[in-house]
């Protein structure tokens, strides 16, 4: 008997362009296949695009790099043919006795035409729904089947207008389609508008039954003592013959490692006609007390296995099905007090703080890898939600699944913008979409295909649009909630229909991104503000009138590298500050730069540049690393701002946007190389669960607790740190107690009040616990006085401040996990350390285990390069007998053959990407020590290098 399961068809794929090619897909598949990558046929991506299998191949440059895409013709020009691409691949699949096997299309763009083995298949239009097609009559079951697929591009892919625009000329958007694709103001145009078979493809093997799109569901009773599992799945036979079913249905939690443990196993009896399709619905299965999923910051990510098999009388097993689950209830209400809208999860409100994805790469270029890389970056963030913007994509299931693992709720919208749909420039498709039905049709199946995912929270019509009248009532009837889900249910039996029979039942649908309870729930354009801000803006009662704002956004310039290596040497001209008459700056930047969509860090007659704030930069590498100060100031104190009123004002927030799916320069808090800016680390701090912050507008300090648990017998300490490393200021307020969900007021730091304040000094607050001083949050700012500026850090520059950085490394095949510990070494003779507690544990375990044999052998005392230990420890000063702070300390990995100090023609990127870091951009006062984990690969061969640099530091410190 054949393998039952799914075989991924992801490798051996060749494409050419149609009009190329003088075979019909019947010769291609039979008498006429290519035999290779030869003219006209190449390598092709599968999943992937069109332009991402030219890119790949060489044909055309990265459309990505400098200004490349303007080399490369657009659909509008060259015509629809110009990128209709026949796919071709060969596999092998042995098929039993009763068996049956169908090829699967996750998702096309836009239509196609399929041929196996000489037999030809039509694909119907849409790029969100899934294709299966019955191949057990024509597959050669013994030896090469010949797969070849005629990708046809969307119907209306538009022109894009010399001036740009948000969805060019928005044409797009009479079809089922991304709709970024014709440009906006945060990317260039792509060119062949994602055509391809951009989703994954498959075969799978089964039995005379098969299993299909099942629908779980869990409900709770008793305060989440008492939980039910419901299911619901969809039976086809596929034979001539009455099938005698035994049905199975089991559900697992994994102990460690392999092993695993059975919660439930439950077998039911159930007959299906020959040919028949029925739905069945399991008997629902009982848990006490089981782990919920939590969203991130709130508890653990919970999952348990849930697999379902069907055993066939006289055949055996048939098919199986499995899929994650998390045992959570989401639910959500207009809270009265804000007008915004108030989600809770089993049971505890979530105040929101996330972002808006648009997808990883512009290019469909989608993996894995990368979306666990894009997840973990959110969650390190201590973000709690992802929205998936209207005019991208439904999110593919490898995407939630990360999202599932990591505990981000999801906010997931159909492929309606207003932009595009009714109410852009000019204003076109009032209706939508030409064909009504086709977007139904996908929105249909995209539920079914995301529905048992725990971290998918709600549904939304559109982005800053509602869809047409039509489509926008049958969703509301379609994802219609259960009663279930309607209210709290707190005791009493399940009486209702079952829950798993509804299409989703457990979320609700919102019709728009600015209606019922977001922005100011009427629909209009109350989201934003989308440019830098003053940082105590973000504080003040009037910088937002609604409870929850679903998009507001900033800047996103990346590092110097970054630069350097998307763009060539023209890129890399700083902007040119023209002074105004009014006193304000404005910023000229250069074409390439305005090509990929830059954001100023000045705001002519209302922000000063922001970069000047720090004086004027020389360079790029100055200019970038002026820009990595205001990144972290600007989304910290936003943040900060919005959790400052937590719940009194706000129930959340949403920034515009956390990352580009191209090598663009606005609204990202890391680049598309996938390398972290500031910002995202004063996200990461600004967002922790239990926090501590400066009000930067009334100089109240705060205390933030988003926890389901009261604090206290806490307390804080503020020290104010000159540039010359004193401390005229220092405060400590204990026996602080913080209710659950709360923010409060504790004290003023009165420092710019007292006699003489220093123009520009450090402020360090540190939240702990008295019993045994351990730091529940670390907070630092740097801070001017009023109507001054941060210039004088630019001769700060030359302090030499004393650094020791001891290193333990891990390494596992081309893993590495590294734990740093970097210790400020300066101090002022016989003074004593005002500090309660100087280490600070960035999601470490402790502090390196260097037992007490520094002096014996388990240290070197080296700066560079290294001497290596054996035992994985290493440890190097740096020179320096001056006294202060150490500041914007950051790490970053490189290849260390590549990264010489030879001068070089041309730019290299030396880094390797990506680095977890627990921190980074830190700062460090007089005798604190502070640990940090980071974590990558490094490529094959590559022996990695870490360099530990900062404001500070007058060159870089090989640390490891």
């Amino acid at each position: 008997m054949g393998e039952i399961g799914k075989t991924v068809l992801d490798k051996g794929w060749l494409a050419a362009r149609s009009t190329e090619i003088e075979l019909t897909g019947v010769e291609i598949t039979t008498t006429n296949p290519p035999s290779g990558p030869t003219s006209p046929w190449m390598d092709a991506v599968v999943p992937g695009t069109v332009l991402g299998t030219l890119v790949e191949s060489k044909h055309i440059p990265d459309p990505f790099y400098g200004l490349e895409n303007e080399s490369i013709i657009d659909i509008a020009d060259s015509g629809r043919e110009y990128y209709t691409f026949w796919f071709f691949t060969t596999f092998q699949c042995k098929l039993s006795v009763k068996q049956h096997v169908d090829l699967n299309f996750r998702a096309v763009n836009y239509s196609a035409e399929v041929y196996l083995n000489g037999h030809k298949k039509i694909l119907p239009k849409g790029m969100f729904q899934r294709h299966v097609i019955d191949i057990t009559d024509i597959l050669n079951p013994k030896g090469q089947n010949l797969l070849a697929v005629l990708v046809h591009p969307p119907d209306h892919p538009g022109k894009i207008p010399p001036q740009g625009g948000q969805g060019g000329d928005h044409e797009i958007g009479k079809d089922v389609a991304t709709q970024y694709v014709e440009g906006w103001d945060w990317i260039a145009p792509i060119r062949d508008r994602n055509t391809g078979i951009w989703d994954e493809v498959s075969v799978t093997v089964y039995g005379p039954v098969k299993i299909v799109d099942p629908h779980l569901v869990s409900t709770f009773f008793d305060n989440y003592e008492r939980v039910y599992l419901h299911t619901t799945a969809e039976m086809i036979n596929r034979s001539d013959w009455d099938a005698e079913c035994s049905l199975n249905i089991q559900v697992t939690t994994e102990l460690e490692g392999d092993i695993c443990s059975v919660e439930h196993l439950q077998t039911e009896m159930l007959s299906i006609p020959a040919g028949a399709q029925v739905q069945y619905t399991f008997p629902e299965l009982y848990f006490y007390k089981p782990d919920l999923w939590w969203p991130n910051g709130m508890g653990k990510q919970s999952l348990y296995n849930v697999e379902i098999t069907v055993d066939v009388k006289g055949y055996g097993e048939s098919d199986l099905w499995s899929h994650p689950f998390g045992f959570r209830k989401i639910e959500s209400h207009i809270d009265s007090s804000t007008g915004g809208r108030l989600f809770k999860v089993n049971g505890q409100p979530v105040f929101i703080r996330g972002g808006n994805w648009i997808l990883s790469d512009g290019l469909l270029r989608l993996s894995k890898k990368r979306y666990e890389t894009d997840i973990k970056f959110h969650a390190d963030m201590n973000f709690n939600m992802m929205r998936c913007w209207g005019g991208g994509l439904a999110e593919r299931p490898e995407f939630y699944h990360y999202c599932d693992i990591y505990g981000l709720l999801v906010w997931q919208e159909f492929w309606i913008t207003g932009d595009v749909d009714g109410r852009g420039d000019p204003v076109s498709n009032p209706n939508g979409p030409l064909d009504h039905d086709l977007f139904l049709h996908c929105a249909r199946d995209t539920v079914k295909l995301l529905r048992n995912h725990p971290s998918l929270a709600l549904w939304v019509g559109g982005n800053e649009q509602v869809p047409p009248d039509d489509i926008n009532q049958a969703l509301k009837t379609d994802l219609k909630l259960h009663p279930h889900f309607e209210i709290s249910t707190k005791s009493g039996t399940f009486t209702e229909d079952d829950p798993s029979q509804y299409l989703d039942g457990t979320r609700i649908y919102i019709q728009g991104s600015m209606w019922d309870g977001f922005a100011d729930g009427k629909g209009n354009f109350t989201d934003g503000p989308y440019e830098i801000q003053n940082p105590e803006s973000f504080f003040s009662n009037d910088f937002y009138k609604y409870g929850f704002n679903p998009e507001v956004g900033s800047v996103g310039m990346p590092v110097a590298a970054t630069i350097r290596a998307t763009m060539p040497q023209e890129g890399w001209k700083i902007p040119l500050f023209k002074m105004l008459s009014d006193g304000y700056v404005e910023e000229v930047p250069n074409p390439i730069w305005e090509y990929h969509k830059y954001i100023p860090y000045s705001k002519p007659s209302k922000v000063q540049d922001q970069i000047l704030m720090y004086g004027t930069p020389k360079d790029l590498d100055d200019f970038c690393l002026q820009a990595q100060l205001v990144n972290y100031v600007q989304y910290r104190a936003l943040l900060e701002g919005w959790t400052s009123r937590m719940w009194s004002k706000y129930t959340g927030v949403l920034i515009w946007k956390t990352q580009n799916p191209w090598t663009g320069l606005r609204g990202q808090f890391y680049d598309h190389l996938l390398n972290q800016t500031a910002g995202f680390y004063g996200c990461r701090c600004a967002a922790e669960p239990i926090h501590v912050q400066l009000n930067l507008a009334t100089y109240l300090i705060e205390v933030v607790n988003t926890t389901s648990d009261e604090l206290s017998n806490v307390a804080i300490e503020a020290s104010v740190w000159d540039l010359e490393g004193e401390t005229p200021y220092y405060k400590v307020s204990e026996k602080l107690y913080v209710p659950s969900k709360k923010t409060i007021s504790v004290f003023e730091m009165n420092y710019p009040k007292s006699e003489s304040p220093k123009p520009v000094y450090f402020l360090l607050l540190k939240l702990y616990n008295q019993s045994d001083h351990s730091i529940l949050s670390r907070n630092f700012y740097w801070l001017h006085s009023s109507g001054g500026d941060y210039k004088l850090l630019e001769s700060y520059k030359n302090k030499k401040i004393p650094l020791k950085v001891t290193t333990q490394a891990s390494i596992i095949g081309s893993t590495y996990q590294m734990r740093i510990q970097v210790e400020n070494t300066s101090k002022k003779p016989n003074s004593t350390n005002l500090l309660k507690n100087s280490f600070v544990d960035r999601n470490c375990a402790g502090k390196l285990d260097n037992g007490e044999k520094e002096e014996g052998g388990w240290f070197k005392r080296i700066c560079m390069p290294f001497w290596r230990e054996s035992n994985g420890l290493r440890v190097v000063e740096s020179n320096g007998d001056e006294v202060g702070v150490a500041f914007f300390l950051h790490f970053s990995v490189h290849d260390s053959l590549k990264n010489s100090f030879e001068e070089k023609e041309e730019f290299e990127d030396t880094r390797i990407l990506p680095v977890h870091y627990s921190d980074n951009y830190f700062s460090l006062v007089p005798g604190e020590t502070m640990s940090i984990n980071l974590s990558f690969e490094s490529p094959k061969g590559v022996t990695p290098q870490v360099l530990l640099n900062g404001w500070n530091l007058l060159s870089a410190l090989t640390i490891y």
